[in-house]
């Protein structure tokens, strides 16, 4: 397989303070970073020293392409308004801050309903949103590890989201972001991953490639770096090889462990 390693582009989420510093000193093409606190409502913020434009600039220069990944609180399926309403707001507050960074895509979390809640009204919700945001750059689904009535944890919920957004205006800018540990979490097994989501949504877009600390079908979104969790090896690099996309490490560590994990990946390629 080693005709793959000029095509693979790697990298890994960082501190967003000075991300192409960061990508840089990981031999890295591509970063992810947040914009402000994931786990707030707050609007994003860049913190790049120089601003928006600078940090595009910089990122182009250095050749580095840049991620960004919404906020974790962004339920865009929810039936409450309290939710789903300020959850519209700010993908579209982060899909036009990462615009102006000149980010290759905007990754966000498939959200949930409530137990005892109908998961069509979410998939409606899920077209609603995106027909209400003006999308300047690839919004990324991205499928998520637990919830009982999670809108991207199992294959058919996935297949139900891009039932629903498919006759959505802007459709054309939504793609598919395939986290490993997550989906190990949730009972996908990895050997057919690829081919199981790409028949449902005819793309993935982003590799989040992560090992996991807990059993398959756990559940337990918790991030391992590479050989060291439950994750099946060749699953892992099956995934890698299959989707031919765009890999993100957000494994646990800095500078030292993401390139282990780096190089990892290229020794089994």
């Amino acid at each position: 397989m080693a005709e793959l390693m000029p095509s693979l582009v790697l990298g890994a989420h960082v501190d967003q303070t000075d991300p192409v510093a960061e990508a840089v000193a990981r031999e890295a093409d591509i970063v992810q970073i947040f914009l402000g606190n994931p786990q707030s409502y707050k609007g994003p913020v860049v913190s790049y020293a120089d601003g928006a434009e600078a940090l595009r600039q910089a990122a182009a220069d250095a050749g580095i392409g840049v991620y960004v990944h919404a906020p974790y609180l962004i339920n865009v399926a929810a039936t409450n308004n309290r939710i789903r309403i300020p959850s519209r707001k700010l993908l579209q507050q982060h899909v036009d801050t990462a615009a102006s960074i000149g980010a290759l895509g905007l990754i966000v979390h498939g959200g949930h309903l409530g137990a005892d809640e109908d998961p069509a009204k979410g998939f409606d919700n899920w077209r609603k949103a995106i027909e209400a945001t003006d999308l300047k750059i690839p919004v990324l689904i991205e499928n998520t590890a637990g919830g009982d009535n999670a809108m991207t944890r199992e294959l058919d919920q996935i297949a139900g989201v891009w039932e629903a957004i498919s006759t959505a205006e802007g459709f054309e800018n939504v793609g598919f972001c395939l986290d490993t540990c997550h989906a190990h979490a949730s009972g996908i097994d990895l050997a057919t991953a690829v081919e199981k989501v790409r028949a449902i949504t005819g793309r993935i877009d982003l590799v989040h490639a992560n090992d996991s600390r807990d059993a398959f079908g756990s559940g337990a979104d918790r991030h391992a770096n590479y050989g060291t969790g439950n994750v099946d090896p060749e699953g892992f690099m099956t995934v890698i090889r299959d989707a031919g996309a765009p890999v993100i490490a957000e494994t646990p560590g800095g500078v030292e462990e993401h390139r282990a994990d780096f190089a990892w990946i290229r020794e089994r390629l």
